[in-house]
């Protein structure tokens, strides 16, 4: 903005004030422009939460459109410390009894005390798990100490892990079975070495003067409703299919397993699909609503994309499905209050769970009219549809950073149109200043030439 250091000097006039007021007067257009930028944001605002929660709400109603959604499950023990059990989604309800005589274990093995730090000399170990193919390791002379053997072990990933034990005769090299079981024993043999040196590492049934076992590997041993099975693991996740058990302990009396639909999971998921809608809800309400009181107006008080919205959920949610035996809502306890909230009312639901076939149909159930889909498909394609390229929401959102967009050019526009008014009108006030001085000196001068004259004539 242009400044004038000393106006009206010559004048006398007070230039600065008089340029000032006439330059807010060319600004005036700016402050109906900032009211509105200010309206167009707070709204812009709005429907970025409108978006989230449209968005929120349509996971929510996805996670009741899929009938994997309705066939969670869960199993309960009533010795989890000694077996414990979970089922995956989809697994059918029933009663196990479970006796466990024996849990799996991993072989394990240990060598003789050498000096500590001493090397055990070179050669090849080689590491057999089972039937499997022998995994051959070289141990180079300088680098065969306890230590440097066990790190090469835990390297090949060979199926059997390594250790030292350090007490006061020296060290040994403890070796046991990553996996528990009878089919995961293991052999170690030795080849190029020395007497007395790498061959101290040998482990397996005909060897001797090697290492020596300390636990023999087995097999979990336990009853199934008095079936009796075998497994090399404790974990047992492909005995009852979509049920996995956990053997912990040897027990005395049989444990119980229980597996049944997850109704609380259930409640939960139609629970977050209520409580999600009614948030939506209350904001397109408070934003759309005129206080008397304070006679104040929502942001989107009269905006008929906010008021088609909420409109379309509220019938949405007063609609039927093409299922059988619940084909509304309101069939199975979720009623609308005043206000468009939703309402669980929990007597009506938990008789509701009671026919999960009926219950998983009005959220999933198919249909060629749309409007007619399970609530769970039909808020899902809804929500989708409002946050799609084209759809509503996206429009909308455009539209109003379009808006603003063209609001910051005009208030631009405004400013340089004001700015440059001002540098105009310093400068015709400057220019008038200017000749104001030039006209005082030539009274001046005019005066005293006609007080000279006046004396001389006298």
């Amino acid at each position: 903005m242009a400044t004038i250091s000393s106006p009206g000097l010559a004048s006398g006039i007070d230039i600065k004030g008089i340029v000032s007021q006439l330059v807010e007067l060319d600004r005036a257009p700016l402050q109906p422009l900032q009211r509105t930028a200010s309206s167009l944001k707070s709204e812009l605002s709005i429907y970025g939460s409108l978006k989230s929660m449209v968005s929120t709400l349509g996971d929510a109603a996805a996670k009741l459109s899929t009938s994997s959604g309705w066939s969670g499950v869960m199993a309960s023990s009533s010795n989890a410390t000694a077996v414990g059990a979970t089922a995956a989604a989809g697994a059918s309800a029933t009663s196990l009894s479970i006796e466990v005589q024996q849990l799996a274990r991993a072989q394990s093995a240990a060598s003789g005390a050498i000096p500590t730090g001493s090397g055990v000399g070179g050669g090849t170990l080689s590491i057999q798990v089972g039937s499997g193919a022998p995994v051959d390791l070289v141990i180079e002379a300088g680098s065969d100490t306890l230590t440097d053997v066990a790190r090469q072990i835990n390297e090949a990933k060979a199926g059997v892990s390594a250790t030292v034990l350090r007490d006061a005769s020296g060290e040994r090299l403890l070796m046991r079975s990553t996996e528990t079981g009878t089919t995961n024993s293991f052999t170690v043999g030795v080849s190029g070495a020395s007497p007395g040196g790498l061959d101290r590492l040998a482990f397996g049934p005909s060897v001797t003067g090697g290492a020596t076992q300390t636990q023999a590997a087995q097999d979990a041993m336990a009853t199934i409703n008095n079936v009796a099975i075998t497994s090399s693991s404790n974990t047992l996740s492909d005995t009852v299919e979509g049920i996995t058990l956990t053997l912990s302990q040897v027990t005395t009396a049989a444990v119980e397993i229980e597996v049944k639909a997850d109704q609380d999971a259930m409640r939960k998921n139609v629970q977050s699909f209520v409580d999600e809608y009614n948030a939506l809800n209350n904001l397109l309400t408070e934003s759309t609503k005129y206080n008397a009181e304070s006679k104040t107006a929502g942001s989107l008080q009269g905006d008929s994309t906010a008021r088609g919205l909420q409109n379309a959920l509220r019938a949405m949610m007063r609609s039927v499905t093409a299922s059988s035996p619940f084909s509304r809502l309101l069939d199975v306890g979720i009623e609308a209050q005043q206000g468009g909230k939703l309402e669980i009312k929990a007597d009506k639901l938990d008789a509701a769970l009671g026919n999960m076939d009926g219950l998983r149909s009005l959220f999933i159930a198919t249909s060629t009219d749309p409007t007619a889909q399970g609530f769970g498909l039909k808020i899902k394609a809804f929500a989708d549809g409002l946050l799609s390229a084209t759809g509503s929401l996206s429009a909308k959102t455009e539209s109003l950073q379009g808006a603003i967009k063209r609001n910051t050019t005009e208030q631009e526009k405004v400013i340089d149109r004001a700015s440059r008014a001002e540098t105009r009108y310093l400068a015709q006030y400057n220019a008038m200043d200017a000749a104001v001085g030039r006209l005082s000196g030539l009274n001046a001068f005019v005066t005293q030439q006609i007080t000279l004259w006046n004396r001389n004539t006298g």
